[in-house]
């Protein structure tokens, strides 16, 4: 995503003999610190599109009224050695912006209209309907390439779609990003937070990347309290390891479309490889994309016997070895409440 240029040994320094001169002459303070020239003018938004070179940001900040003098970004840009960094991105400068902080905030990515964040544990049909509200994807066919199978090969994903692997996080996009592309940065972004050491550690366990993956989607979808996710982790690599259903009530809604409002028993019977009140196992893929304490509760589970929890309400649970206290608890917490 970064507006790079190179630029020929001569020009870089003819470009720092005229920086020199500025600063010689006793007005390279007032080019570097001074106000820009829209101090008492409205905010300007400015978009830099991916694979933008040095020259043309900074005529386009130019012409945006932004900066004073190209010749002055380059110069500056060139002496800070970050005109190969500059982040492409849709800016919003407030009036009044030395040269300066206009380069520093366009080095770091600073003052991003399309800056967004993906929660942890958001579905692929959330996210979808979240960039399309922000004006950045079409919400169907964005839903349409994560089953695409030209790019499940491309990301090496074994399952259905890639959904859990649109890792949740804070992006910076540019409007004119295809859904491809947006997409694309998801996965990377996952992948850059499942190396090697993961792969090991799950090599380890005996389980694939999806099973991790798919696992740490129903962590991240039960758990609340941070403490709790290598308990719940444990629970399910227990029922897992003696062949019981994992009864997790987010694979059942998972499989109901837009269901909103409490499970009945109708709805844990509802049939669908997802259900894992019906299926043994692990569902098909993922519901949801992890954030990485589920993937690390994932893989690294704790040492427990526990094959039981129940939510006590207040966003954390209670676990219990045998089925006799989890009914206890169940009637104490859930039916015993209801009443």
């Amino acid at each position: 995503m970064n507006g790079m240029i190179s630029l020929p040994p001569l020009s870089q320094r003819a470009l720092a003999i005229v920086f020199c001169l500025l600063m010689g002459g006793g007005i390279g303070w007032y080019v570097l610190n001074g106000p820009g020239p829209s101090a008492h003018e409205t905010v300007r938004a400015v978009v830099i599109r991916p694979q933008t070179g040095a020259f043309d940001i900074a005529k386009t900040l130019k012409d945006a009224g932004v900066i004073r003098s190209r010749v002055a970004f380059l110069t500056v840009a060139i002496v800070r050695g970050t005109q190969r960094r500059l982040l492409a991105g849709e800016y919003e400068f407030i009036p009044g912006l030395s040269l300066l902080e206009v380069i520093r905030r366009i080095e770091q990515g600073k003052g991003l209209v399309n800056q967004v964040t993906i929660p942890e544990g958001y579905a692929a049909r959330q996210i979808a309907k979240l960039l399309q509200d922000k004006g950045l994807v079409d919400e169907n066919r964005f839903m349409a390439l994560l089953k695409d199978q030209r790019l499940l090969q491309q990301y090496g994903v074994e399952g259905p779609s890639l959904e859990g692997y649109l890792f949740p996080d804070t992006y910076r996009f540019v409007r004119e990003m295809s859904e491809e592309a947006i997409i694309g940065l998801m996965v990377q972004r996952f992948a850059g937070v499942f190396g090697s050491a993961e792969q090991a550690r799950a090599r380890e366990l005996q389980m694939s990347v999806a099973e991790v993956m798919t696992l740490a989607s129903l962590i991240e979808r039960e758990a609340q309290a941070d403490k709790e996710r290598p308990l719940i982790s444990a629970v399910f690599h227990n029922r897992l390891r003696l062949g019981m259903p994992l009864q997790s009530d987010p694979t059942v809604l998972y499989s109901l479309s837009r269901f909103s409002g409490k499970l009945t028993r109708a709805n844990l019977r509802a049939p669908s490889p997802y259900n894992t009140y019906l299926h043994r196992g692990l569902p098909p893929g993922p519901i949801a994309s992890p954030g990485r304490a589920s993937v690390m509760a994932a893989l690294y589970p704790a040492s427990s016997e526990y094959l039981y929890f129940v939510s006590k309400n207040d966003g954390t649970h209670v676990f219990s070895n045998t089925l006799r206290e989890h009914g206890a608890m169940v009637r104490r917490y859930q039916i015993g409440r209801a009443g």
